[in-house]
C-alpha cells in the first residue's frame, strides 16, 4: 500500500475539523456577545457567563458557572473574557437582493478566498468603521463566522452584511452591471488607491487571500487594479491592513 502523501492528510485533517456552517456555535467575548444579543434576528440558545461577567453586562438570563466550567464548553485558547452565548447562524444575504435594492450600499468589500478567520475579523470590523455596507466571501474558500471571526471583529459580524456567492469572477460581471466600480487591490496596479476611487458613485473592493493575492480570473473580472502607494522596499501589506485603508479611501473620497 501506498503511504499517504502528507499534504492529502493536511487535507483530510481540515476537511474533519472545519466547522460545519449550519450547526449552531458558540460566540464569546464581550463585544461580541453584546453585539449578537442586540441583534434581533439572531437567535440565542444558550448564554452562560461567570458571575462577574454578569454582572458587568448588567443583563440577565445567564446561566452562570465558573471560569473554567465556561471554558470547557469552548474552544481552546478562546480569550472568553468570562462570557459567551450559543447562537443559530445567521443566514447570508443573496447579492442580487442586496445590490438591486432601493437602498443599495453605495461600498461593498469582495473576498478572494481569504482564509484566515483572524484577517476575516478584523475586515468585518474595518468595514464597520468605515461604513462598507457588506462583505461578498465565496461559499466554498472563506471560513463561516465561527466564534474566532466574531471575536476578531468586535461584535460586527452582527452590523456588516454577510453576502455569500458562488463564483467571484461572475459575481464581479454582477456588480459592475448593478454600477459598482470594482477595484481589485495588487501590487501591479497602475492605478493608485486615491485615483481609482475619485468620483465612483459606487464601489466594490476586490481583496485577494493572503500571500497569493487575487487569482488571475477574479483580477481580470474587475474594472481596474488599484495599488497602495508605500516606501521602496516594501511590496505589500496584510490583506486586513489593506482592506482598512482602501475603506478609509473610500469614505474620505465621499467627503470631498
Amino acid at each position: 500500500m501506498k503511504p499517504i502523501p502528507r499534504n492529502h492528510e493536511k487535507r483530510r485533517f481540515a476537511a474533519r475539523s472545519a466547522p460545519d456552517p449550519n450547526e449552531p456555535l458558540w460566540l464569546w467575548g464581550q463585544h461580541a456577545v453584546e453585539a449578537a444579543i442586540s441583534n434581533k434576528n439572531r437567535v440565542i440558545l444558550r448564554w452562560v457567563a461567570t458571575e462577574n461577567a454578569a454582572k458587568r453586562t448588567g443583563l440577565t438570563g445567564f446561566e452562570v458557572m465558573d471560569q473554567k466550567t465556561l471554558s470547557k464548553l469552548l474552544p481552546p485558547g478562546a480569550v472568553h473574557q468570562g462570557i459567551a452565548i450559543k447562537v443559530e447562524p445567521a443566514e447570508p444575504s443573496a447579492l442580487e437582493d442586496v445590490i438591486n435594492r432601493p437602498d443599495a450600499p453605495d461600498t461593498l468589500c469582495v473576498l478572494d478566498q481569504i482564509s484566515d478567520p483572524h484577517n476575516l475579523g478584523a475586515i468585518f470590523r474595518s468595514a464597520a468603521a468605515f461604513g462598507v455596507g457588506g462583505l461578498v466571501l465565496q461559499t466554498r474558500h472563506t471560513p463561516p463566522l465561527t466564534g474566532v471571526v466574531a471575536k476578531s471583529a468586535a461584535g460586527a459580524i452582527e452590523t456588516i452584511e454577510e453576502i455569500r456567492v458562488v463564483n467571484i469572477a461572475r459575481a464581479l460581471d454582477a456588480l459592475g452591471a448593478a454600477g459598482y466600480h470594482t477595484v481589485g487591490l495588487a501590487g501591479e496596479g497602475m492605478e493608485q488607491l486615491s485615483a481609482s476611487v475619485s468620483g465612483a458613485g459606487k464601489v466594490a473592493f476586490v481583496m485577494g487571500a493572503e500571500g497569493s493575492g487575487l487569482r488571475p480570473a477574479v483580477a481580470k473580472a474587475c474594472a481596474t487594479l488599484a495599488r497602495i502607494p508605500m516606501v521602496p522596499g516594501m511590496e505589500s501589506l496584510n490583506v486586513s491592513n489593506a482592506a482598512a485603508i482602501a475603506f478609509y479611501e473610500a469614505m474620505r473620497s465621499k467627503q470631498l
